[in-house]
């Protein structure tokens, strides 16, 4: 396994200083932001440090030097849309072709993303959904030679996503029902232990009941503020009760995590993604965050 790093925590870094970075802060990889240019509709969203709409061979070559220059791989390009929004998935969709082309000439050949969801519809509505808008993205990323790992976040923290969220990939009994939807090789996990806290959804069991499928993992934290639970319970707004952290500093337990993946033989790379308020007051408040994230995961991944 690799110790990598999701860009996006890098807003406002360009391609080579968010190299630099991460090379600094001791990682080997890098998950990389991979949004439309223009303005964020949310935090961590809207950071692009490659343009996939370039496909120019010179623009190919520049930034396959760069990661050479500071022996970084990349890992996958992300982008995590909704792309089953009744209003906004069209263009969602559109740009996550570009992520699967860009991904495909820089020969990375892994996309992460969302599955999507339209929060007012059910389950089995936005399964309809599913079989509706991906049959041909994943046929496109197929003919690529992408894979493409879906998050297990369910895009649900406070009003502006209730009732529903905004991504339908959440549990393991969603899984399922998603995977016989899209009985494609070439879709899998990006697996995040960390939004089975908040869900009360044993984070380790489906490590290896789903070991086939995991072809991304993230590293984040998140606590449970148990006084704050029992006073709005698992119906409220999520961030009523929990909040991301570093790794460490929330409630996962990241040595039986690791293992789990060794068990299962998981030799990919293992991408930190760091969302914790309390380190965003400023420039050097971020950089400090994803060294001492790293500092920490080194113990289990080199």
């Amino acid at each position: 396994m690799k110790l990598g790093l999701v860009s996006a925590i890098l807003d406002g870094w360009d391609l080579e200083p968010m190299l630099a970075e991460a090379k600094a802060a001791g990682y080997s990889c890098v998950e990389v932001a991979c949004w439309p240019a223009g303005k964020a509709e949310r935090r961590y969203a809207g950071v692009s440090h490659i343009d996939v709409t370039n496909t120019s061979p010179e623009y190919i070559a520049q930034v396959k030097a760069l990661f050479e220059k500071y022996g970084m791989g990349i890992t996958s390009l992300a982008f995590y849309p909704n792309p089953l929004d009744p209003e906004k998935g069209p263009a969602a969709v559109e740009h996550l072709y570009h992520v699967i082309e860009m991904s495909a000439l820089l020969g990375v050949n892994m996309v992460t993303t969302f599955i999507g969801r339209d929060q007012r519809k059910t389950v089995e509505e936005n399964l309809e959904l599913v079989k509706a808008v991906w049959p041909p993205i994943l046929d496109y990323a197929k003919e690529k030679g992408v894979k493409v790992a879906i998050e297990n976040c369910p895009m649900l923290f406070g009003a502006d996503q209730w009732p529903g969220g905004q991504n339908l990939f959440t549990s393991p009994a969603n899984w399922r029902k998603v995977f016989e939807a899209l009985p494609y090789d070439n879709l899998g996990i990006n697996y995040d232990p960390s939004h089975f806290i908040w869900q009360m959804i044993d984070y380790i069991q489906p490590i290896y009941e789903f070991k086939d499928k995991i072809f991304h993992v993230h590293v984040k934290d998140i606590k449970l503020y148990r006084a704050r639970l029992d006073q709005v319970g698992v119906m409220g707004y999520p961030l009523d009760f929990m909040s991301p952290k570093l790794p460490g500093l929330g409630d996962v337990d990241w040595g039986k995590y690791i293992s789990a993946l060794t068990d299962i033989g998981y030799n990919g790379p293992v991408c930190i993604e760091v969302e914790d308020k309390a380190f965003e007051s400023c420039k050097e408040r971020i950089v400090d965050s994803i060294r001492l994230s790293a500092k920490y995961m080194e113990q289990f991944v080199i």
